[in-house]
Order: C-alpha cells, then sequence, then structure tokens
C-alpha cells in the first residue's frame, strides 16, 4: 500500500527533533568555507541514520559530500549549505549586539537551517520513494564554502551533479517566496605585489613600495566604475599592507578583489580591464605583480516551469502559526534595526503592469507585521538580484528553483548580528520546517508528473543556447579557504 505526498511529508514532522537538533548544533560550532569539517560530521551521521549512502570528499573537496537513496531515473538533487560567515560571533537570542567570542564566525546567512532543512526534505522524498516502492533516486548534496568560496561552482565544474535529472533548494529569509530571476556572476582574485624594502627617510630611492601598488591599483578601479556596466559591482579588500612601520617601504602588499556582474561574459571583460589595471600599478611602482584566480560563480538560470511547481507547493502546504511570544521578539528584535517593514515598492517592480494592483493590494495590509506570514505571489520578471550565488552553476547543468521561507522578523539585515541571533529560536525552525516539506512536496509533483521533468529540461536547453554549461572556473584551481584555521 502506497502513500500520498501529504503523508510522505509528515516526515519532515516526525524528524523535526533531530532536524532542529542538528541545526542548533552547526549553529554551535560555525566555521567559515571549506574548513566545515564539525557541520559535515553532524549532517552525514543525519543521512546515514535515514538510511541514505554517504559519499565524502567530493569533487576531491574535504567538506563536499553526498547522501543517495534509490535507484533509477530520475535522479533528483537537494542542496545543502552549512558554512559560517566571519566575524559575526553572537549570543543567541540576545537583543543586543554581544559576541560569544571576539572575531569568531557566526551564522549570519542561516545556513545552519539551510543544511538540515534539505536533509528534511531529502528524508520526506525517501518516505515517498520507499513507501510507494517507486524507481527514482533522491540526493543530498552536503554543498561547503558558498560564503566566498562558491563550492558548487567546483562541483560543477567537475560533474558531481551531471547526474541530475533536477534540483531544489531554499534560503532563510524573511518572506515566503519563490525565488525568480537572475543573480550576478563572479570572479574572486588575489592580487599580490612585490617591492623592495629600504629605510624610507635615509634611502627611499632604494625602496619599492609594494602598498603604493595596491592604493595606486585601487584608485585606477575606482576611475573604472565610471566605464562598466551600471549592474556592475567590484568590491575589495586590503588583506596584506606591508607591515607595521611606516619608516620601512613596504616590500609585499596584497588585496583581494570580488567582481561582479549579471554576466559571465561580462565579470570576464572586467575582471581583464582589472588585471590591466594591476599591471599598470606596477609598472607605476617599480614593483611585480601576480594574480591569483579564487573562484567564480555563474548567473543563476530560471526555471519557470519548476517555480510554478514551487509556488503551489508553497501556497498549498499549512504553515505554524506563530505565538504570542514570538511575534513580541520578532518585534523587539525589529527595533534593533530600525524597526520590522515589508518594502512592498521593491517587491512590486517584480511584477508586470496588469498585476501591480491587486499585488499591491494583497501586500498592502502586511506593510507592518514584525513577521511575514503569507505568501508572496509568483513574480513576474526575471530582474537580476543584487547578491551571487553559487547554485547559479547548478542552473546551469540541471533545471534548478529555489524558495526562500521566513526563518526571522520581518526586515532583518542579511549578514548581520540580528540574523545570528535569530538562528536557534523557534521561528527559524518553524520556517525550516516548513522549507523542507515546500521543497519535498515540489519534487514529489516533479516525479509524480515526469512530463513536467522534460518540459523544465527543454526549458533549461533553450535557455542556456547550444553551448550549454562553460565553467568559469578555470581547469586546475582549487577551493581554498581564506580563512585557513591555524
Amino acid at each position: 500500500m502506497g502513500i500520498t505526498k501529504s503523508e510522505a511529508l509528515k516526515a519532515v514532522d516526525r524528524e523535526r527533533g533531530p532536524v532542529c537538533e542538528a541545526s542548533d548544533k552547526i549553529w554551535d560550532q560555525p566555521e567559515t568555507a571549506f574548513q566545515e569539517f564539525h557541520s559535515t560530521d553532524i549532517l552525514c551521521e543525519l543521512l546515514e541514520k535515514e538510511g541514505f549512502k554517504v559519499e565524502r570528499n567530493l569533487a576531491g573537496i574535504a567538506t563536499a559530500f553526498s547522501g543517495t537513496y534509490g535507484f533509477g531515473k530520475p535522479v533528483v538533487g537537494i542542496l545543502g549549505e552549512f558554512d559560517a560567515l566571519s566575524g559575526l560571533s553572537q549570543e543567541s537570542q540576545s537583543l543586543k549586539k554581544i559576541a560569544m567570542e571576539d572575531g569568531a564566525p557566526g551564522h549570519g546567512c542561516g545556513h545552519n537551517l539551510l543544511g538540515t532543512g534539505s536533509v528534511a526534505a531529502a528524508v520526506a522524498v525517501k518516505e515517498y520513494l520507499e513507501k510507494n516502492q517507486k524507481e527514482g533516486t533522491v540526493v543530498f548534496f552536503g554543498c561547503p564554502g558558498e560564503e566566498g568560496g562558491s563550492g558548487k561552482s567546483f562541483m560543477a565544474r567537475d560533474g558531481v551533479f551531471d547526474q541530475l535529472d533536477f534540483a531544489v533548494t531554499w534560503h532563510p529569509g524573511d518572506k515566503n517566496m519563490v525565488s525568480v530571476g537572475s543573480s550576478l556572476a563572479n570572479y574572486q582574485i588575489i592580487y599580490r605585489f612585490y617591492g623592495q624594502a629600504s629605510h624610507a627617510a635615509a634611502c627611499p630611492e632604494l625602496g619599492r613600495s609594494a602598498l603604493d601598488a595596491v592604493e595606486l591599483m585601487n584608485t585606477g578601479v575606482q576611475y573604472l566604475r565610471e566605464h562598466i556596466i551600471q549592474e556592475a559591482r567590484i568590491h575589495y579588500a586590503i588583506t596584506n599592507t606591508g607591515g607595521y612601520s611606516p619608516n620601512v617601504v613596504q616590500p609585499y602588499s596584497e588585496v583581494l578583489y570580488l567582481i561582479r556582474a549579471p554576466k559571465n561574459s561580462q565579470v570576464k571583460e572586467i575582471y581583464e580591464r582589472v588585471n590591466d589595471i594591476a599591471r599598470g600599478a606596477a609598472l607605476m611602482t617599480g614593483t611585480k605583480m601576480e594574480l591569483q584566480f579564487v573562484k567564480a560563480c555563474s548567473n543563476l538560470v530560471d526555471n519557470t516551469v519548476m517555480e510554478e511547481v514551487m509556488q503551489k507547493n508553497l501556497e498549498e502546504i499549512e504553515r505554524e502559526p506563530y505565538t504570542a511570544e514570538e511575534i513580541e521578539f520578532a518585534g523587539k528584535i525589529g527595533e534593533t534595526f530600525g524597526g520590522n517593514h515589508v518594502d512592498i515598492q521593491d517587491i512590486l517592480v517584480r511584477y508586470e503592469k496588469s498585476r501591480k494592483a491587486a499585488v499591491e493590494k494583497f501586500l498592502a495590509p502586511h506593510a507592518d507585521d514584525v513577521i511575514n506570514d503569507f505568501i508572496v505571489p509568483l513574480m513576474d520578471t526575471e530582474e537580476c538580484m543584487k547578491g551571487s550565488t553559487d547554485v547559479g552553476d547548478v542552473s546551469w547543468v540541471c533545471p534548478t528553483a529555489q524558495i526562500n521561507a521566513v526563518t526571522e522578523a520581518a526586515g532583518t539585515p542579511g549578514h548581520s548580528w540580528q540574523m545570528v541571533s535569530q538562528g536557534k529560536s523557534s521561528i527559524a525552525h518553524k520556517g525550516m520546517q516548513f522549507a523542507g516539506k515546500v521543497m519535498a512536496g515540489t519534487v514529489i509533483d516533479m516525479l509524480e508528473k515526469p512530463e513536467l521533468i522534460e518540459e523544465a529540461k527543454k526549458e533549461l536547453r533553450r535557455r542556456v543556447g547550444t553551448e550549454g554549461y562553460i565553467p568559469p572556473i578555470p581547469e586546475g584551481i582549487r577551493p581554498m579557504a581564506i580563512n585557513p584555521k591555524k
């Protein structure tokens, strides 16, 4: 006797305890890109207990892994992340900025929830396949280093996702919505300058300042900004100034650059122009420049077929109500960043003119909600979001769709101490559970209607063109931890 989709989704509720416990343990010991050994162990143990076959060291990355259940086609991927951000240590459920350990990392993007919520979805899909004795394979992918490392991009380059017929994922946030539109592709590069030390007062003419080279490079890039496309972004951090002695001409200095634009080809063009500026800075200062390509990620490829299935599940699957205590907490933490609010105008730009009035009427009563307990209507336009994600590389390989689910107070800034503070809250747990059900429901709908999978694949082929996926990370480049453990 088989089971229905709604019965399969009960597995998410059944496993709530272990899943929430795993999420909290990952929050308790945050780890940055490609250093997530503790988090990897927690998730692999959870998968093994649920009957998944775990494989570690995917694409030669120590913290990349998979958990597989089932047999045959179709093969569906469920993507999970678990890395933290440096410098965001914060006490749990505090209304003040209080670091647990100065300078330590913290889960300011909710990836402790992301990975475990995706495991919950995989468990529900496993339940569906197992109880219905249905052909199909579900694979949970543990994807490290999303923050500044683009782990999925390395995995995609090395063929990890080539077997997939489609993939789903999610992200914690302050709205329940399907993610529609593209993202910014990016490159990350280290520029190193080598000069000549000398006494800055007695014999400055013998010195060649590497720090001057970095400063001149940065100035050159500032002038470049006026002559690149409006949507592009160039960020940098000086990671080595050459020492603490102003009476020494600095012989070494380095700067880390992150270049973003809507398309891979646009990033590449800007990257080549930045390289020219770096070479010019070296010529001007008599220093030597070398660069190290760190990582890259592609822009997202939309898939409207899958997005419509996800929206249907968002709207149909029941959400847990919020308690008075949760609403009170959300309101108080909102006061720490200027008050809770829904930016209705920011949402409205994503709809065709014919729908704007109806959507605005729907959103208006929620403008002052301290928790956004509603479903954002499916967006029409395919604007490029302001950030980047390595999910983009997966979306070039197979049809991919994702949602955001409410895990925090309305208006919570991303990458903030307030987001870290809420990462173990009951609000966060409820959103994680809801996301797990929506992802699993989407997968099951796709499995029950194979024609949807074929339609999604046709859409992908149309969008990516005949060339298909061209990895933005060159062969031979390996993942690196920007903040390696000592």
